[in-house]
């Protein structure tokens, strides 16, 4: 497990809440996709993708489920039908451990680093929930080949 501690900058994203069975985020994420197609003001191209899970999608009742899709911005979010607002993914320092693979199968890189590494390491965690940049692109990026950076943020 290579995990690394960085200082995160503040970032200002666009993000689509989901709400419900995690089975059912491909909709959200289908939505917020064509959002950025539409609006133009979160290009793939050039601006980070990120995902923040609040909560446990093996844990929570799938009813509860919330999970924001997000995508880099540089300009306030505007009025729209898709249910897109502006949040900010706070500064601070992190550990992050990269992902190989279908985000499916996430919580084996997550879930070593919360229940082994962070208690040994003698850190605490952050306020904010653990979120996710992803370096890949579907579908030009087999999900198989996928690479997501975990961030678990850091008091």
């Amino acid at each position: 497990m290579h995990i690394r501690i960085v200082d995160f900058s503040e970032t200002r994203v666009a993000a689509l809440e989901h709400r419900g069975p995690p089975s059912q985020l491909g909709e959200s994420v289908a939505r917020f996709r064509q959002w950025r197609m539409d609006s133009g003001q979160s290009p793939v191209a050039s601006s980070r993708t990120f995902g923040i899970p609040f909560g446990n999608p093996d844990t929570t009742p799938a009813h509860a489920f919330r999970f924001a899709v997000c995508g880099e911005i540089d300009e306030p979010v505007r009025e729209n039908a898709a249910g897109v607002h502006e949040r900010v993914i706070p500064a601070g320092r992190c550990a992050v451990i990269r992902h190989s693979g279908s985000t499916d199968h996430i919580g084996q890189s997550l879930y070593p680093l919360l229940h082994d590494w962070l208690p040994a390491s003698g850190e605490t965690l952050g306020d904010h929930p653990v979120f996710f940049h992803y370096l890949s692109v579907y579908p030009q990026t087999p999900l198989d080949q996928w690479q997501t950076d975990i961030y678990v943020p850091l008091k």
